[in-house]
């Protein structure tokens, strides 16, 4: 082995082992603040109040393992090209990131509707906000226990 491999090898291992170390002994884990949810919200809504009853949210109450939690999300708005929604933001609100999913539509989209799983550290408000061509923002809001977090919980 040439010298240039030698020096390679020796630093990608010396990084390889240093994160090992960091994360073993860095295991607490900082968690979107209040703070945080809100200036993610505020620059999703460009600072609207989000009004309730248009979002529908569908997640467990209870999810076994936070690793893996099914979430859907759908609104009741028309899917013209002078009305409908552009856009829809997950956010959980105990996170270490609170935007844990952001979906994106058109007219041509036809529905807003999207599924996914996401991970949540523990039991903690699930939050889903919808965003129209119009600028009205909608909510909706469900809390979900963790039995098993999945964030470093």
């Amino acid at each position: 082995m040439d010298t240039s491999k030698r020096q390679f090898l020796d630093r990608t291992l010396n990084v390889t082992a240093g994160m090992a170390v960091a994360g073993l002994l860095g295991s607490s884990r900082v968690l979107a603040s209040v703070e945080d949810v809100q200036q993610a919200m505020n620059e999703f809504t460009g600072g609207k109040t989000a009004v309730p009853g248009v979002v529908k949210l569908t997640t467990p109450e209870i999810a076994e393992n936070g690793n893996s939690v099914p979430v859907s999300v759908s609104v009741d708005r028309p899917m013209s090209e002078d009305d409908h929604v552009e856009s829809v933001i997950i956010l959980a609100d105990d996170n270490p990131n609170a935007a844990v999913a952001r979906f994106h539509f058109s007219p041509a989209s036809g529905e807003a509707l999207a599924s996914t799983r996401i991970r949540l550290a523990r039991t903690q408000n699930v939050l889903a906000i919808a965003k129209t061509s119009k600028g009205e923002v909608f909510t909706a809001t469900n809390h979900v226990k963790v039995t098993i977090g999945g964030c470093g919980g």
